[in-house]
């Protein structure tokens, strides 16, 4: 069939079941079709190729820390999530990439939406050289602080790693007792690809595990706060007192 035979939405599927590194070639067979529906897919299709050409850049910034060490072995991210809440686990993530891997919209997972973070946390598994999650329980974390308890879950998430990494990026912080080499990054998740991936490791193992005690204890609502001090979890803290993974000593100033 002649491409000016093709009807609009044929030409539309053609460009949605062609990859990437086809769209130059459709779009220039198809720019001087005169129909304003084929040079509204040809524009679109332009706008796609230019965000994800910055999304690129972007990454490539965001490989900064990775490129200053590779030279030294494998590169492992570290980052925690749920040191604030008053309920649950903390949990970290360990997760070593490999060297120019690309995971498209890869960033800290706060910036994400839990469809795109559950998303990226299958890319990351399927692509990462190694990966692992460490916890700290809540009743650990009144045994011991919410900072220990955080670098606890760190050096068992490290330890748990398949491969042994010969530098850590971390989020901020140093962790103790860790004989591995150490960069702490403020703001790391938003810095570094590894320390982006870990930080969605940790959010998405913890917030499923929130949505499973949820469905044990539904009168807090955990699926929905994730532990955190909203005002609905505080209330329902207040009626039906602490659960067994409340953080005791968090909630002194609330009962």
């Amino acid at each position: 069939m002649e491409k000016s035979m093709k009807s609009i939405a044929q030409i539309k599927a053609e460009f949605e079941q062609s990859k990437e590194d086809g769209w130059d070639e459709l779009i220039r067979q198809y720019q001087s079709d005169s129909r304003s529906g084929v040079q509204s897919i040809c524009r679109k299709y332009e706008k796609k190729k230019d965000i994800l050409k910055k999304e690129r850049l972007r990454l490539e910034v965001m490989r900064c820390y990775e490129h200053e060490y590779e030279a030294m072995g494998y590169v492992c991210g570290i980052d925690e999530a749920g040191r604030g809440p008053l309920a649950g686990p903390v949990v970290a993530g360990a997760v070593i990439l490999p060297k120019d891997c690309e995971i498209l919209w890869l960033n800290d997972s706060k910036q994400l939406t839990e469809k795109k973070r559950e998303e990226l946390y299958d890319q990351i598994l399927d692509q990462a050289v190694a990966a692992a999650v460490g916890m700290a329980s809540p009743a650990r974390i009144d045994e011991i602080n919410i900072l220990q308890a955080t670098y606890e879950a760190m050096r068992e998430a490290i330890s748990k790693l398949s491969v042994k990494p010969q530098i850590l990026l971390n989020d901020a912080v140093r962790i103790p007792d860790v004989a591995i080499r150490q960069v702490p990054i403020i703001k790391g998740d938003a810095k570094s690809v590894s320390i982006a991936a870990a930080s969605i490791l940790a959010k998405v193992t913890r917030d499923r595990l929130m949505r499973e005690y949820d469905k044990i204890m539904p009168q807090y609502g955990f699926a929905g706060h994730k532990g955190y001090g909203s005002a609905a979890h505080i209330e329902a803290v207040r009626k039906y007192g602490p659960s067994p993974i409340h953080r005791k000593s968090f909630l002194k100033n609330l009962l």
